[in-house]
């Protein structure tokens, strides 16, 4: 069963957007995927959670994790596969137990906390807060978002996560982020 939630081996170097909602990510990534002529991996939580929002009109609980963890792995797994260098992800599971202790006081599926662990990356882009929030259906904190991007930076220092913190403007963002991802591919 937990197989699932577990990344298959590959050689492709694995790149994550990492942070509090609106700030980014998806733009980067999709920006990122086509300066590398790979694929990128989206957040299956959004697709999941929007479906559930235009069916039932809930929002996300604890019993919703596993589901978006399965299938966010599912993604991954399956674009590594598709991948030329790199693979571009959107999140990955440490950002599901993060949103998972942020919104319900702590808590985290010993599931979910295991394979955020244990799943790795080669580098973390933190997307700040320095770009305007965009409201939509499933994005609910506009006033949190510096003691969610705090949130965010914590867990990365815990769990000792390579992590470039990325601001400014969409340009900027890319250029860093490039910089970055190119070191990784000359080793």
């Amino acid at each position: 069963m937990e197989e699932k939630f577990k990344q298959e081996p590959s050689d492709v170097i694995k790149i994550v957007l990492f942070g509090p909602e609106s700030t980014g990510k998806t733009t980067l990534s999709e920006q990122l995927a086509r300066y590398y002529n790979t694929v990128w991996v989206p957040e299956y939580a959004r697709e999941y959670l929007q479906n559930k929002w235009n069916e039932e009109r809930k929002t996300c609980e604890p019993s919703d994790l596993l589901p978006i963890a399965e299938g966010q792995m599912r993604l991954e797994n399956n674009l590594t596969k598709k991948a030329s260098e790199v693979l571009i992800c959107d999140t990955d599971l440490l950002e599901t137990k993060v949103y998972s202790e942020a919104y319900y006081i702590g808590y985290c599926d010993s599931i979910l906390e295991k394979y955020a662990l244990e799943n790795t990356y080669a580098i973390y882009f933190l997307t700040y807060i320095d770009i305007p929030w965009e409201k939509d259906d499933l994005r609910d904190k506009p006033n949190d978002r510096e003691k969610m991007f705090l949130y965010f930076k914590e867990t990365l220092e815990k769990y000792n996560r390579k992590f470039i913190t990325l601001k400014g403007d969409k340009k900027e963002r890319l250029s860093t982020a490039i910089q970055h991802i190119d070191k990784l591919l000359k080793k």
